[in-house]
Formats: structure tokens, sequence, C-alpha cells
């Protein structure tokens, strides 16, 4: 959890993943996020969060349904959403933090 919140904390853009390597709607969420990190390069960083490897991180911030999405500006969460996104929407999202 420290790593956790010290990488939200210093960096000014964090989308954060919150998944699960059995669910299917995150699996079509990587190449999405992945293309986000590629257009979008050192502005944000994409952390992804194994919820079943990171249960206390999930808790805290009440994940209850995988993929969960988190976008944190400098520190602060500013958006969170539950289910997959296609990359407009997240390009939508982003882009007043940039």
């Amino acid at each position: 959890m420290a790593t956790f919140n010290s990488i939200i904390a210093t960096e000014p853009l964090v989308l954060v993943d919150f998944f699960a390597t059995w669910c299917q709607p995150c699996k079509t969420m990587h190449p999405v996020l992945d293309q986000l990190k590629q257009q979008l390069g050192t502005q944000i960083r994409i952390l992804k969060v194994d919820i079943d490897k990171n249960e206390a991180v999930a808790s805290h911030y009440g994940v209850q349904s995988v993929p969960t999405l988190f976008l944190f500006h400098n520190g602060e969460l500013v958006w969170r959403q539950s289910g997959a996104q296609p990359l407009s929407a997240l390009k939508a999202v982003v882009r007043p933090y940039l």
C-alpha cells in the first residue's frame, strides 16, 4: 500500500486499472490501456493492480467489480469508473488534466 500511495502522490497523472486475471472484460482493457500509454507517453502513468494479489489496496478503495479505473491528478482522485472503457472515453477523461 505504501508503494501505491507514493506513486499516486508523486506522479502528476496516474490511471489505475484494478483488474483480475480471470476477468474477460479486464483482458479487453489491456490493449486499450497500452494504446493510451503509447499515445500519451510520459504525460501519464498507468498502474495495473491485480485485486487478487493486492486485496488491501482494492478494499481500501472500495473496488467491488473489475475492471475499475481510477484517475489520480496530483495525488487526488478525480475520476472513477467500473467496466471496460473505449479509448475515446479514456482520452476524454484524461484530456483536461494534461
